[in-house]
């Protein structure tokens, strides 16, 4: 018996590296949704019964209005609802609330992060996805896509991928040879794997937490830069300086 593959999206990085990040599939979107969804729902219940300490007739107020004002409403609540998907992404690195719970985040076709416009874009399409109910025409046609893209995701240029965790512990024991060559402070050849693996690191820093990707770091340095002392001290004095002299080294083995 024959499994299909597991849908995935092929990048090469400016540092010469391929990697292949796993696709979100349509469950870890769904679940991710209902936790958004959820939060949107509990926002307006709160404004709700905060609207009812003002008004107490809050149908006899909205039956008052007049048609434009019930327009501007509507178009106020899928505003707010748009906003909340779009800030996320672009300024949490392509995750919201439910994204980010469910590991999962939107990128670029060619795996670059989600800007402004890709954003605006795909949020503005769930009007559309969710059509006739339920986001119906989304979930069939991340069900017909090879790599689980709604509609919005087509338009826009834009996909779900899974994050994935690398695990540096494997990579940092050093043979006694090794330890005693960086510890001196002595710059040695990389090997083809540790090379990778500070690519690997660089494509990825930017979507990693700080703390994350403060400690990674750190381990990468120890592992391939021999250093000690103040010139440790000052590599890891920022995130920027740390990564400056991993992609230093990567680029010195090329």
């Amino acid at each position: 018996m024959h499994t299909a593959p597991t849908p995935h999206l092929d990048v090469a990085t400016p540092e010469r590296v391929a990697l292949t990040l796993p696709v979100a599939g349509i469950g870890y979107r769904c679940l991710a949704w209902l936790v958004d969804a959820s939060l949107l729902f509990f926002f307006w219940l709160v404004a709700y019964f905060a609207f009812t300490l003002v008004v107490s007739d809050v149908l006899g107020a909205l039956q008052a209005l007049s048609g434009l004002a019930r327009t501007l409403l509507v178009v106020g609540l899928f505003a707010t609802q748009w906003l909340y998907w779009t800030v996320g992404e672009v300024f949490f690195h392509g995750q919201t609330v439910g994204k980010r719970a469910l590991g999962i985040r939107v990128v670029r076709a060619d795996g670059s992060p989600v800007g402004l416009y890709e954003s605006a874009v795909r949020n503005l399409c769930r009007a559309v996805d969710f059509l006739p109910m339920a986001y119906a025409a989304g979930c069939i046609c991340m069900l017909l896509t090879r790599q689980h893209r709604r509609l919005g995701d087509l338009l826009a240029g834009t996909l779900l991928v899974r994050e994935e965790r690398i695990d540096l512990d494997k990579y940092t024991a050093q043979a006694p040879a090794a330890a005693a060559v960086g510890a001196q402070g002595a710059a040695r050849a990389l090997t083809p794997e540790e090379v990778e693996l500070v690519l690997a690191f660089l494509a990825r820093a930017e979507g990693l937490r700080p703390d994350v990707r403060r400690r990674m770091g750190e381990k990468l340095v120890d592992r391939v830069g021999g250093l000690s002392g103040e010139a440790r001290a000052a590599v890891l004095a920022s995130p920027e300086r740390t990564e400056a002299f991993l992609r230093a080294r990567a680029r010195a083995e090329g």
